[in-house]
């Protein structure tokens, strides 16, 4: 499993012209699976996530989690995350999992921030075209793969 982490003032999606959900000041999360991802990749995952200290303490430092900071977090599912870009031009999605597996992971994924952050969080729709605006904050933007962990 993989992520983007982005540290935002603000992002959205929007599918079809309306907007599905927005969270202010927060994380926007973007994840992408692949067949070997397991519930084991989506606990270790999720808690980096809710605990990265990517926040601003009162000194200025880095040093504040979102669940510290009341943030919101926006979660995007987003295949091409596992692109191949080795042969020629054309990207190869071959890693990436197909719906009947990725989808209910994703789901399970945002249950699980859902429990660790307390609150509800802002989700796209698995398999749409989406549209996704954010303000990147710092800028900060982290990239971890669960398959990295050790």
């Amino acid at each position: 499993m993989r992520v983007i982490i982005q540290r935002v003032t603000h992002a959205s999606v929007t599918i079809n012209q309306e907007v599905k959900s927005r969270i202010g000041n927060g994380l926007l999360v973007l994840v992408g699976i692949e067949d070997q991802d397991t519930d084991a990749d989506i606990e270790w995952l999720t808690g980096k996530i809710v605990n990265l200290r990517v926040f601003n303490d009162e000194n200025g430092v880095m040093n504040k989690s979102v669940i510290e900071t009341g943030g919101g977090i926006l979660v995007i599912s987003q295949f091409t995350l596992h692109a191949m870009t080795k042969k020629g031009n054309r990207p190869s999605y071959i890693k990436a999992s197909k719906p009947g597996f990725a989808i209910p992971m994703y789901e399970k994924f945002c249950r699980k921030i859902e429990k660790l952050l307390g609150k509800e969080i802002g989700t796209g729709e698995f398999g749409a075209d989406m549209k996704v605006e954010l303000l990147n904050d710092g800028p900060v933007t982290i990239w971890i793969d669960s398959k990295n962990r050790e």
